[in-house]
């Protein structure tokens, strides 16, 4: 599919370059010692992992592009086995293999976090001051379970990250104009986060099915932990009404296992 829409916006920037597209956070791009992306399935890129034998080069191919795109090595890339788990790990090298697991940090140079998305809200996180990140996979269940503040905190607590210097960007996932859930889905977000006291923000009654705000609850909890606000950058894209650039498992169901990935590492 050639791509010719433009999805960048205040706090992105829409890349385009032989056959890849990805996302940018203009924030993150201040680093200079920081990589990043998250890939759109323009000119049919996809990265989930279960090809068959005959079709495995696909996956290669498309990770070849992002890697030769970003200038990074194609060995340099960690991605777990991800099962919407409450589950962060701290990578210490390339030879690691992780199941069952859906978030990653690191402090090391030339290891790239990678975790794949459809819909999922993907949670990048910075200390710039000690050199650590965090990638976050924080679908619904993952919300939640807390996943993204409890990296946070892994942060915190193992690499004397002070929560005021965090960056945190939260990339595409669909918003809270599709988020649709029944009541016991609704009824979970409701116990869980209703310390907040903005359940009439999160959570929205439209006709018998309920939209929750899976974002500003992820934003919520990051602040909880000391993130500040002011820190806290939105990617503003929801992959459900950009289903055409980017996957949805909610729009293109008959796609399941289709992905798009985050990319976060150190050089």
């Amino acid at each position: 599919m050639e791509n010719v829409i433009d999805l960048s916006n205040e706090n992105v920037v829409h890349i385009k370059k032989d056959k890849i597209e990805y996302l940018q956070f203009r924030k993150l791009l201040e680093f200079k010692n920081l990589v990043h992306c998250y890939t759109l399935k323009v000119h049919d890129v996809n990265f989930k992992m279960n090809w068959d034998e005959e079709h495995k080069y696909i996956l290669e191919e498309n990770y070849n592009k992002i890697c030769n795109a970003l200038k990074i090595e194609r060995k340099s890339i960690i991605r777990p086995h991800q099962t919407h788990t409450d589950c962060v790990e701290i990578v210490e090298s390339d030879v690691q293999e992780f199941e069952n697991v859906d978030g990653l940090i690191t402090n090391k140079k030339d290891l790239n976090l990678v975790l794949s998305f459809a819909d999922c809200t993907p949670i990048l996180l910075y200390d710039p001051i000690n050199k650590v990140i965090a990638n976050i996979h924080s679908g619904w269940r993952g919300t939640v379970q807390k996943i993204g503040q409890k990296a946070a905190k892994k942060m915190i607590n193992n690499f004397n990250t002070k929560p005021e210097n965090i960056i945190a960007c939260i990339g595409p996932c669909i918003g809270k104009c599709h988020f649709e859930v029944d009541e016991d889905v609704k009824n979970i977000f409701e116990k869980t986060f209703s310390y907040f006291n903005r359940n009439f923000d999160i959570i929205e009654k439209r006709n018998d099915k309920y939209h929750i705000d899976t974002t500003l609850i992820n934003k919520l909890m990051l602040q909880e932990v000391g993130v500040k606000k002011e820190n806290i950058i939105e990617s503003g894209i929801c992959t459900y009404c950009n289903s055409d650039y980017m996957h949805s498992y909610r729009a293109n169901g008959n796609q399941v296992g289709t992905n798009n990935i985050a990319v976060l590492g150190l050089k």
